[in-house]
């Protein structure tokens, strides 16, 4: 691997360097210290304040449709992070006005700023009352693939195997080609220019005339320089313009966030946050993620769940890679081979999880198969665990145990061996590339798919869908596998169009889920509710007086909650922790 070296010693510089801590002081204003321009850091600054977000997802299931839920969402997290980071941002100010701080960035996405300030002054933010924890951003290179190799022009009518393999062809046949969905490429940028891409890039209007942002530079230039973006792009909507087929979706629309420095790979995870942001403020309905940072420290960690979660909260899903450490696992051993986001919970928990449930986010993590459904021999193995970071404490692991497993990752997997896609360095060439980075978008355009046949499809029914449609690999959801190898065709079968949704049935809701204790099930002219065990018992039956109607008295487990309603019976899953 042509980036392994460089990949191993940035672990080691993470390891070294990286640093968090929780507030230690009550002082809302502490003595800045010395006043002479010093070398200047990259921090991160959470705040104590954070979004409950399933109790935000609760709130916003009210609203009839998935745009107005966002739109909630979006609107309750930049109230909150103005309100609470008001007195942090007037102190910044202060200081940049004395050339101690500079590039003051907030955040809403998770509730924290970024800024580059006087290295001597980290403890004294790390010391107000108002502050969780504060870090320095060291930047890795957190992409790592197998390196390019050259491909063949394809002949006109070519279809890249790979799409074959999950019958994306056939989804196709169906009408269904990702048509009015965006999907935001969070990635080393993308070459813009390239035949197999024209008339798929969104339209950023005047702000963004180049179809999105660079978050490194700072600037609305997201172009590639290194050609992992670019790759990711073909295998998402390459139109086959130049005579290969390489794009799952050939209809949707990508959103270019660019988080990459040039061609040295370079970045860090508040830069992958703010892209996050960005795409839920502008509109994206999927998020690729084909990165990830090896062995994460908790702040990192904890940034980057509570962003996951909070874009679970606004009805986003995002495809994210497990990462490609599977081969260095003296360094990186289980439950740590798995890459952040990508060890963040998925939205729907499988019943093979239940032995071991914890809380849940928009992250679908994908591993890596070749053509022939085998493993590839980098795809990072789960499980992980989140017992590390305090706010979070879910998923423990112990090595054996039958109920102590862990969060089963990958969820799925694509195939991720020998792809060929889209050649940065030319305007009509392709390339192969193998790695879960390119799995990863085999699953996002699978998704903007399954969107084109019902946009109101939630990141929960999305990951479900998947995981139950996808080809088996192993007797259950396993660490090697997920739940299976994706099938596009089933995947897109299995939605049920917007137009044979009945409107009294699509109101039932059970939240919060996972609960812990109770939970409450609403929906329009409800009836009777049932509740059944994992293995089929009546265990519960009620006849609501209110509406919604509270359930309480279950013991922990898995639970199918069966609504009678006047229209019909519809049935929901709940996990009771």
């Amino acid at each position: 691997m042509k980036k392994t070296l460089l990949l191993l010693l940035a672990i080691g510089f993470s390891l070294a360097c990286q640093a968090s801590s929780g507030s230690t002081g009550s002082s809302s204003h502490p003595d800045p210290g010395p006043t002479a321009p010093q070398a200047k850091i990259k921090v991160n600054i959470l705040l104590k304040e954070q979004s409950d977000a399933a109790a935000l997802s609760r709130e916003a299931s009210r609203f009839p449709t998935k745009d107005a839920r966002r739109s909630f969402v979006v609107n309750t997290l930049k109230r909150q992070a103005e309100a609470s980071q008001y007195a942090l941002i007037a102190f910044l100010k202060e200081l940049e006005a004395n050339d101690m701080a500079e590039d003051i960035r907030p955040l809403w996405i998770v509730n924290s700023v970024s800024c580059h300030v006087d290295e001597a002054l980290l403890p004294a933010l790390k010391q107000r009352a108002d502050v969780l924890m504060a870090y320095p951003c060291e930047e890795l290179a957190s992409l790592d693939d197998e390196g390019s190799l050259p491909a063949v022009y394809g002949n006109g009518r070519e279809i890249a195997e790979n799409l074959l393999k999950v019958n994306a062809d056939k989804a196709w046949e169906l009408g269904f080609t990702g048509q009015g969905v965006v999907i935001a490429i969070i990635d080393t940028g993308v070459e813009m220019s390239h035949a197999d891409l024209q008339g798929r890039l969104w339209d950023g209007g005047t702000a963004y005339p180049h179809h999105g942002y660079d978050f490194y530079s700072h600037d609305d230039d997201p172009s590639d320089t290194q050609g992992h973006g670019t790759h990711v792009a073909g295998i998402l909507v390459g139109t086959g313009a130049s005579g290969t087929q390489t794009g799952v979706a050939p209809d949707a629309e990508i959103m270019v966030l660019k988080v990459f420095h040039g061609e040295d790979n370079l970045s860090e995870a508040t830069l992958w946050v703010e892209a996050m942001q960005f795409a839920l403020d502008h509109g994206a309905d999927v998020l690729n993620m084909s990165l990830g940072q090896p062995l994460p420290n908790a702040s990192v960690k904890l940034m980057l769940r509570q962003a996951c979660d909070n874009t679970l909260a606004a009805g986003v899903v995002a495809a994210v890679c497990a990462g490609n450490s599977r081969q260095i696992q003296m360094l990186a051993p289980v439950p740590n081979n798995i890459w952040s986001p990508g060890d963040c919970p998925p939205p729907y928990l499988h019943e093979d999880q239940m032995v071991n449930a914890g809380g849940t986010s928009c992250v679908i993590c994908v591993g890596a198969v070749d053509n022939n459904d085998v493993l590839g021999g980098f795809s990072s193995e789960g499980p992980s665990t989140w017992t590390d970071v305090t706010q979070f404490n879910d998923y423990p692991y112990v090595s054996g145990s039958p109920t102590q497993i862990g969060l089963i990752r990958p969820d799925v997997c694509a195939p991720g061996v020998n792809i060929k896609s889209l050649d940065y360095n030319t305007s009509n060439g392709y390339c192969l590339n193998s790695g879960t980075s390119m799995a990863t978008p085999m699953v996002a355009g699978t998704i903007a798919l399954m969107l084109s046949k019902n946009r109101e499809l939630t990141p929960e029914q999305i990951d479900e869908i998947l995981e139950r449609t996808a080809v088996p690999l192993s007797e259950h959801k396993s660490n090697d596998f997920g739940a299976g190898r994706i099938d596009a065709l089933a995947a897109v079968n299995a939605v049920t169009p917007d137009a044979l949704g009945d409107p009294g049935l699509d109101t039932a809701l059970v939240y919060p889920n996972p609960a812990k204790g109770a939970f409450t099930v609403t929906c329009d002219d409800m009836r009777q509710i049932q509740v059944y065990s994992a293995d089929g018992r009546l265990v519960l039956q009620v006849t609501p007086s209110n509406n919604p109607c509270r359930i309480e008295g279950l013991s922990s487990g898995f639970y199918l909650i069966s609504i009678v309603t006047g229209k019909g019976t519809v049935t929901k899953k709940a996990v009771v922790l």
